[in-house]
């Protein structure tokens, strides 16, 4: 891959930094030491002199770079540790236990350790993981019609008043107040351009974001206050959707998707996101066009924040809009990803 001056210094820049939103645009291979590594390699930084940079891993591979057993760039980025899918699936494999010092010991597993990579991973730690789970089953209980208290006792407090502030801090509300509400699950996907979160309910995708978005925070917050909703870890039928069809795209056999959409928006905003989801796959639009579609040619700044307010990134390709000179503007996910997608889909799919 033949890189301006000005592309090498990004991408070092990039690399020094530890940047996620490279994650996938590029591999850099070190010449001092014979391996390649992903941009947010933990290693130590080599100097820029002996920095060659890829596009894809098997065009360094190609250029005899080994892969390097630290940041591991021939998987996708952030992929759990052995030590998350050891607990994830001791959590499923009995989800209503509280879980104990012994119980960390007896699987051979450091506590604090699996605090720490739960808190990177999920944004929270491995016990406040396994209470999520333990009080959407106690949701589901209460639904069904069983007895708080026997609800209660089945996850494992003692107190009352205890379950209604754990259920509470997880669920958003105490379960008294949860039985008309809405109930959405949150998961890590992980893609070729860096981990993403996706949250739906049983029927409809409400957000897809690259997990280092910022301000992804904020907008799961206002999601949940906005429909009085509780967000816990869990998969639904769309969200093993948009996970297929994730891969699909980044395969480059996908252009359309189809899992179903929650858009929360003003009419407006519904409205240049619908034209958003015409632009083709490989072509690009300005604000100003978009604003010229909708016929309020002088509404583009108010496109602009309509597509800022976007919350299911690629899906809905607010990546496809740049400047009206041609620059490629701004992108939640980072200017980096912005411009990979539309190479990628330029290529037909074929851009890695």
């Amino acid at each position: 891959m033949i890189l301006n001056e000005e592309r090498k210094a990004e991408y070092y820049k990039a690399l020094i930094e530890k940047r996620s939103d490279y994650e996938g645009v590029f591999y850099v291979g070190v010449t001092s030491t014979g391996v390649f590594c992903r941009p947010t390699c933990p290693a130590r930084k080599p100097k820029y002199d002996n920095c060659e940079f890829y596009e894809t891993a098997q065009q360094a591979l190609l250029a005899s770079f080994r892969p390097c057993q630290r940041c591991r760039p021939l998987s996708h980025p952030n992929q759990v540790s052995d030590i998350i899918r050891l607990l994830v699936e001791a959590v499923e494999a009995n989800p209503e236990k509280r879980w104990k010092s012994k119980d960390f010991r007896a699987l051979s597993i450091d506590e604090s350790t699996a605090r720490r990579q739960f808190k990177k991973r999920f944004g929270m730690t491995f016990v406040e993981y396994a209470r999520a789970r333990r009080m959407g089953l106690a949701l589901k209980s209460i639904r069904s019609g069983e007895k708080i208290i026997d609800t209660q006792l089945a996850s494992g407090y003692d107190s009352s008043s205890g379950f209604r502030d754990a259920f509470s801090r997880i669920m958003g509300g105490p379960p008294t107040l949860l039985d008309d509400s809405c109930i959405l699950k949150a998961t890590w996907l992980d893609t070729q351009l860096g981990p993403m979160v996706a949250i739906a309910d049983e029927k409809e995708l409400y957000l897809l974001e690259f997990v280092d978005r910022r301000g992804l925070e904020r907008e799961v917050e206002r999601l949940r206050i906005r429909l009085k909703a509780a967000i816990i870890p869990g998969q639904t039928a769309p969200i093993q959707s948009i996970e297929r069809e994730l891969t699909q795209f980044f395969d480059g056999s996908l252009t359309e998707f189809k899992t179903p959409l929650h858009l929360m928006g003003s009419p407006f905003q519904k409205s240049v996101w619908e034209q958003l989801r015409q632009i083709p796959p490989g072509e690009t639009r300005s604000y100003a066009d978009i604003a010229l579609a909708l016929g309020k040619p002088t509404a583009y700044r108010a496109v602009a924040q309509a597509n800022g307010a976007n919350q299911l990134a690629i899906v809905i390709p607010c990546h496809r809009v740049i400047n009206s000179d041609g620059g490629l503007g701004g992108y939640g996910g980072g200017v980096a990803r912005k411009e990979w997608l539309l190479n990628h889909e330029k290529a037909g799919g074929q851009y890695d």
